[in-house]
């Protein structure tokens, strides 16, 4: 018998979220493998992102503000218009469900 993956609710299909990270950031703008991917954390990375994103219809995006890493990928973002959602990652941190590596 096969696992069974467990799906959410899309809320807000235009919404990506983005896990920041000193090394990388990772961006999901939809549930499976394909729409999830690594972006480095220099400006043209940030550039690529915000390509990406757009080029897929996102408009907002929540991305967690866990220590300073998060300030210029949030000034690119903005930028560029997108409406950008500040999360806690100390909040976030015990949510039940598997994370994805």
């Amino acid at each position: 018998m096969g696992k069974k993956q467990m799906s959410l609710e899309v809320v807000n299909p235009d919404a990506a979220g983005i896990d920041v990270g000193s090394k990388s950031h990772w961006v999901a703008i939809g549930q499976d493998a394909q729409d999830i991917r690594e972006f480095g954390v220099y400006s043209e990375d940030h550039q690529e992102l915000c390509r990406w994103l757009s080029k897929n219809g996102i408009t907002s995006i929540a991305m967690e503000s866990t220590g300073t890493y998060w300030q210029t990928l949030f000034s690119a973002l903005t930028a560029e218009g997108f409406e950008v959602i500040l999360v806690n990652g100390k909040q976030t941190k015990n949510v039940k469900g598997k994370k994805q590596t």
